[in-house]
């Protein structure tokens, strides 16, 4: 397998499932009608409800909904599971769920005046539901914000050449956000210096690298001062862990890669005779880095900093993509070779590695079912995308005819950048989760650009771009955690109700939370959740189709399907949580706290989905006629 057949896959896939189904879909379920006014237009307010041409909130809504989950799914499961296992439900999830959850959760949110997936569900489910949902969505919100920072962090101490390309976007955010909006500069100008200034900043981190003769990387001036901050941090307590980690599966970016031997050597923070990864100082370092960076994004005006960052990260995420995909397409046709004298575009990944379903004592279990499908929680299908979907972009639709384009058109825009990451991964075959992922992209861009881009520079882009996709969505989590926070306990306690107090408890909850367990743990925690939010909003519009005696069959087997599943994978994880931490004599203290705390939330999640279930079952059946008999109607109509 080589790189040129994923293309063609992705270009057949997207044609065919958009044209043939989608289009199908919207013109005789739910029929859109350019004609009828949509909320943004009845209750325009230039706040939160805003007419956008479609153009525009296209981009808004594909950034909103591309962070870490169409880039770390796929690599995590391609390194489980091999890359066939995840391309298969790539192009399975997309043409008949993803797009499907998205698009809907716009229509629908359309439909019932703007209003979120909760008050809708407290409309045409129960009341009880609404109360359920806000509780569910709050939790769902805190593994979101714990899965992006502990892999941020983990990237930032790991890579000195990448931060000061992230410090410089943050500066530049600012200075883009004075430009635009207090001096009134050309945009087009103003493009230019803040996405140039960042990119050189993102080659600056690289540049000077080199490899001693056992192989070690040194690093260029950039990377050294960061390499030379990190220790002064560590030393700090004599160079001590906080805390020791266990990650099975590899993934997490302080692990560093084989040698030519094949064993991974050790580092500061891994210790390959155990495979413990080390927590120090210099990890909580960039996490209060992050959390800074958050606390910017989710508090000052959005025009000051987290829109013009947005912005900024959108056009390096543009560039990344487009050379990659030039190289991806060009690579096998014309034989490009990388630094090393291989091919690229062939696969060095296997296709299937293992299936996962034997039970070893002690150890974590990943069955291929359910836990394929939720780690990799988007690119195929995500709750995320539902629940900002209905809460902003549904309240910018100018037309209901732009729903498809906008909701439908972003998730198969989504599901190119996990083949990306599938591809990136699977050519280079070895490392860590980012790791492979940049090192795949930087080869990628070498070849996309012939030669032009060393292959350093292209791998310190690909960490650097997937760094900036994965926080610029991370802040706007924050933004709405705080508001979800504050509206839930708000009234009940009163100083929660400023922005900066909730921000805060957000912010500390995520702490705790990322100095749980493994990583890989919590993301597939996280995976299970954001999925089961999926499945959960798609229950809602089931719902109401039914109300509105509409067949509900594209969205409700889709939601059985996923319903099941994330259930089931919620208790996998609980169960490996146990297994492998809670109840592992080799563990103590804050991890294993954490694990029972993690635990804890599994169950409050299933039972909360159990309890949203029963009642979206009894609604549905007071509904409407059969969906046969509907389908019948449609078709006369």
């Amino acid at each position: 397998m080589n790189t040129l057949w994923i293309v063609v896959a992705a270009v057949v896939v997207i044609y065919v499932a958009y044209t043939q189904y989608a289009k199908r879909v919207d013109r005789n379920v739910i029929r859109a009608d350019a004609k009828r006014a949509t909320p943004a237009r009845m209750y325009m307010d230039g706040v939160d409800f805003m007419p956008t041409s479609k153009n525009v909130l296209y981009g808004y809504h594909f950034k909103s909904i591309a962070a870490a989950g169409p880039i770390v799914g796929p690599i995590t499961a391609a390194y489980i599971w091999g890359w066939l296992p995840a391309l298969i439900w790539l192009v399975i999830g997309v043409s008949f769920i993803g797009w499907v959850s998205d698009y809907s959760a716009i229509m629908v949110a359309v439909r019932n005046d703007g209003n979120s997936l909760s008050a809708i569900s407290y409309k045409v489910i129960a009341p009880r539901t609404r109360t359920i949902l806000f509780i569910f969505i709050f939790f769902y919100l805190l593994l979101l914000a714990g899965a992006f920072v502990g892999i941020l962090a983990a990237i930032l101490a790991a890579r000195p050449d990448v931060p000061f390309g992230i410090i410089v976007l943050a500066l530049m955010g600012l200075l883009a956000g004075q430009m635009m909006y207090r001096w009134k500069m050309n945009m087009m100008l103003v493009t230019v210096i803040v996405v140039a200034a960042t990119l050189l900043a993102m080659i600056l981190g690289p540049m000077g690298q080199k490899h001693a003769a056992n192989g070690a990387l040194i690093q260029g001036p950039v990377g050294s001062a960061v390499v030379s901050l990190n220790k002064a941090v560590d030393n700090l307590n004599g160079n001590k862990a906080l805390l020791e980690l266990q990650d099975p599966t590899g993934a997490d970016p302080r692990i560093p890669l084989p040698g030519p031997d094949g064993k991974r050597p050790s580092t500061a923070a891994y210790d390959a005779a155990t495979g413990l990864i080390r927590t120090l100082p210099d990890y909580l370092l960039w996490m209060v880095f992050l959390f800074v960076f958050s606390y910017l994004g989710a508090n000052l005006p959005i025009w000051r900093f987290a829109q013009p960052v947005n912005y900024i990260g959108f056009w390096v995420m543009f560039i990344t993509i487009i050379l990659s995909g030039i190289g991806a397409l060009t690579a096998p046709l014309t034989g490009m070779k990388d630094a090393a004298g291989n091919l690229i575009g062939a696969f060095a990944l296997a296709p299937v590695k293992s299936l996962g379903f034997a039970i070893k004592a002690g150890a974590a279990w990943q069955p291929l079912w359910p836990m394929l499908f939720v780690t990799i929680a988007c690119g195929a299908i995500s709750g995320w995308h539902a629940l900002v979907g209905s809460i902003g972009t549904a309240r910018q639709l100018e037309y209901e005819t732009d729903g498809l384009p906008v909701g439908a058109g972003s998730m198969f825009g989504e599901f190119t950048l996990a083949l990306l990451s599938l591809v990136a991964v699977s050519i280079a075959g070895v490392g860590g989760g980012g790791g492979r992922f940049a090192t795949g992209v930087g080869k990628l861009i070498y070849a996309g650009t012939f030669g032009l881009v060393p292959e350093v520079w292209g791998t310190a882009l690909g960490f650097g771009a997937f760094v900036l996709i994965v926080l610029t969505v991370t802040q706007l989590v924050f933004r709405v955690m705080r508001v979800t926070l504050s509206e839930w306990v708000g009234d009940a306690i009163p100083p929660v109700r400023n922005m900066h107090v909730s921000t805060t408890i957000s912010m500390l909850l995520t702490l705790g939370l990322v100095l749980t367990g493994t990583w890989v743990y919590l993301w597939q925690m996280f995976g299970a959740s954001n999925q089961l939010m999926a499945a959960l909003s798609l229950l809602v519009v089931t719902v109401w189709l039914r109300s509105e005696k509409r067949n509900p069959t594209y969205a409700l087997v889709p939601m059985l399907f996923m319903y099941f599943t994330t259930l089931f994978a919620t208790m996998v994880t609980a169960r490996n949580l146990y297994v492998t931490i809670a109840a592992n004599p080799k563990m103590s203290g804050l991890p294993v706290a954490g694990a029972w705390a993690m635990i804890v939330l599994a169950v409050l999640l299933i039972v909360a989905a159990l309890f949203i279930g029963w009642d979206g079952l009894k609604a549905y059946r007071r509904y409407g006629s059969t969906p046969a008999a509907l389908e019948t109607k449609e078709a006369r109509s």
